[in-house]
């Protein structure tokens, strides 16, 4: 499917694995160029390896403004601009409100809003100048389902989903279109620490299975590829176009945003 992304230049924090790295694949299998960061220099080369022409990346953390803003501009650089910031970096801090420090509350903010906002600051000018931009915020259901287990989570996702809207709303005048993808139970590296943390006495397979059965219809968890799909069309031309065509109401894809929502 043409989802109208050729040649489009990207973005993709935390792309080295997981979801990261199926969304990178995603986008240059529709014909954009990409550029990922991650923490590990081996998992950034290898991901890089994998992805093959039109991909590059960087060692970045991105709860470091200077480091941060260091590759949002060699990204730029290296792609001559930017049109699609995807914020996918992310991190788990399981724990409920009494088992939860004052430092692991902050530092989950820091990685799932403050990388946010500042990732978009820096981005801005060249988003500005593309003919079709686009930031992609990669957040979770629980910032509407509130799980005291995952309290950490529920407030920081709740308060990036606002983020989310208020900078749809503020960069509307710009045509940039922002958007929050949500995801629930997705296999991902942030459910091993998340198994660590919450039932070390279970094997993977067991936790996972057992949260499955609990919590998830299909009894399954999703698989990177089942959301890779919807961020690229969040990127590309045939979003605008449904846009266009729709008579009102925002994109009923379980995501959040939308400049006119």
């Amino acid at each position: 499917m043409d989802l109208g992304l050729n040649d489009r230049r990207a973005i993709v924090t935390g792309g080295s694995k997981g979801l990261g790295f199926a969304i990178a694949r995603e986008l240059l299998s529709e014909g954009a160029v990409v550029r990922i960061c991650a923490r590990n220099a081996g998992d950034v080369e290898a991901a890089v390896g994998r992805l093959g022409e039109g991909a590059d990346g960087r060692v970045v953390d991105v709860r470091d403004a200077g480091q941060l803003n260091d590759f949002v501009a060699w990204a730029a650089e290296s792609m001559s601009g930017i049109d699609v910031l995807v914020n996918n970096a992310g991190g788990a801090h399981p724990g409920s409100f009494e088992t939860l420090s004052d430092e692991s509350l902050l530092a989950d903010f820091n990685i799932k809003v403050h990388t946010w906002f500042r990732a978009v600051k820096a981005a801005l000018p060249w988003l500005r100048q593309s003919p079709a931009p686009r930031v992609i915020n990669i957040g979770s259901v629980y910032a509407r389902m509130p799980d005291f287990r995952f309290f950490s989570t529920t407030v920081n996702r709740a308060a990036g989903l606002n983020l989310t809207k208020a900078l749809a709303q503020e960069l509307a005048g710009d045509g940039i279109l922002v958007n929050a993808v949500n995801i629930g139970c997705v296999e991902t590296p942030q459910w091993a620490n998340i198994h660590a943390k919450r039932a070390p006495e279970k094997s993977a397979e067991e936790f996972f299975a057992d949260l499955a059965a609990d919590e998830i219809p299909l009894a399954r968890f999703g698989k990177p590829d089942e959301v890779s799909g919807i961020v690229a069309f969040l990127g590309g031309d045939r979003m605008a176009q449904h846009r266009r065509h729709r008579r009102h109401g925002p994109l009923r894809l379980n995501t959040e945003g939308d400049n006119n929502g």
